[in-house]
């Protein structure tokens, strides 16, 4: 297995991507295969992808045909191609073509029956009041229905219950999720969203108090087998607050939580789990509690928040899938601040002055990182520098406008 040659192939071309395909430089120094339906700032220009473009690779057919002949034609002796989705769409594209795709490629991912249990959210919320995760008080809204009550009162939440198939329709004023402070506004939401084609159902919400830094996210990573490898817990000082990317993370710093950690390991195994977990969940003052929000079934976007503090996240699945090796168990417990906009973006916006602090210090160590700043990428790339500039340069104007 010496001579093994690696070979990613990612599908995605937002940050997510540019993050995986860095930990896959960074580990084995190759270049990243990846697709999307048209460029993207974060992955054009760079020299550590290969991007390639294909408008209709959405489509199942166009999907597993493209994929499949770029598998034969990569083929050569002792080369593994490793498969990997880089938004929700795409990773469940994989899964659900999961038996034809492994017969080219590594697909760390889990079963099209497992998935089809976790990616709508009302599934999910039965799950984990069985295996006893706590999560916002919920109710389960249809188009049509006709509501006296919920259970809680306002605000509340509202966000579609399928977000995969929800963002297949675009429509103007769309948003990942709202807030309805009174039932007028409620009213108002749930029409302009069943105006499109969007006809699932909708997730209501108790809100719960608390700006960004009340909000946690946890990547796992679980083995072939099942057991969870690795587990690397992140607190959010920041996330972005435009009307499409609200829940973004924008700026983390890992910290360690035992018995919610364990509480997690305890879920993922239980469902006998496989490839990367990502979860979105918030600290509730009110209760003291952790409650979950969603479960991603991949690399979350914000991924390089792991591989930068001591978790590359290509490692696991090639010491896991390619080499068969028997993994430890790695927590993270070691603070470092990851962060995808400018230092003083953060420092200006995050209003618990006890984060500014550490994540000033941490800086201040060397223990901080950002998604875009390698070296060896930027090196003698005059286009990929001057697009960081601009994104840095965009980012302080969208926290000016969006973040009051």
């Amino acid at each position: 297995m010496e001579n093994t040659i690696i070979q990613p192939v990612l599908v995605g071309g937002d940050i997510n991507c540019y993050s995986v395909a860095r930990a896959y430089h960074e580990a084995y120094g190759v270049k990243s295969i990846a697709f999307g339906r048209y460029a993207l700032g974060a992955t054009k220009d760079s020299n550590i992808i290969d991007f390639r473009i294909d408008p209709k690779i959405t489509e199942e057919k166009e999907f597993i045909e493209v994929l499949l002949k770029t598998a034969d034609e990569l083929a050569a002796p002792n080369k593994k191609l490793i498969l990997m989705g880089c938004t929700d769409e795409y990773a469940e594209l994989i899964i659900d073509h999961r038996d034809v795709l492994k017969e080219k490629y590594i697909v760390p991912y889990i079963n099209s029956e497992l998935k089809n249990k976790l990616i709508e959210k009302e599934l999910f919320y039965q799950m984990c009041e069985e295996k006893g995760l706590d999560y916002p008080k919920t109710f389960i809204y249809s188009k049509g229905d006709k509501i006296e009550h919920f259970g809680f009162n306002y605000p509340v939440i509202i966000k579609p219950s399928d977000s995969v198939l929800y963002w297949q329709f675009p429509f103007e004023g769309m948003k990942k999720a709202y807030v309805a402070n009174n039932e007028k506004e409620f009213i108002e939401i749930t029409s302009t969203i069943y105006k499109g084609k969007y006809d699932k159902n909708l997730i209501i919400q108790d809100f719960i108090p608390g700006d960004d830094s009340n909000m946690r996210v946890l990547t796992c990573y679980s083995d072939q087998y099942g057991k969870v490898k690795m587990m690397c817990l992140g607190h959010v000082l920041l996330e972005e607050h435009t009307p499409k990317g609200i829940g973004n993370h924008a700026a983390i710093i890992t910290e360690y939580d035992g018995p919610l950690m364990e509480k997690f390991k305890t879920f993922l195994e239980d469902i006998n789990y496989t490839g990367y977990s990502n979860f979105d969940i918030k600290f509730d003052t009110r209760d003291n509690t952790y409650k979950v929000f969603e479960i991603n079934l991949r690399q979350g976007r914000s991924n390089y928040y792991v591989t930068s503090s001591g978790n590359n996240i290509a490692k696991y699945i090639v010491e896991d899938r390619v080499y068969n090796k028997e993994l430890d168990l790695k927590i993270q417990k070691d603070e470092f601040f990851w962060h995808v906009i400018p230092n003083n973006v953060v420092y200006k916006y995050v209003k618990d002055t006890s984060l500014v602090n550490k994540a000033k210090s941490l800086v201040s160590q060397g223990n901080s990182a950002t998604s875009f700043g390698y070296d060896k990428d930027l090196k003698g790339n005059f286009k990929r520098r001057w697009y960081i500039l601009l994104y840095s340069i965009n980012q302080m104007k969208k926290f000016k406008k969006y973040c009051k």
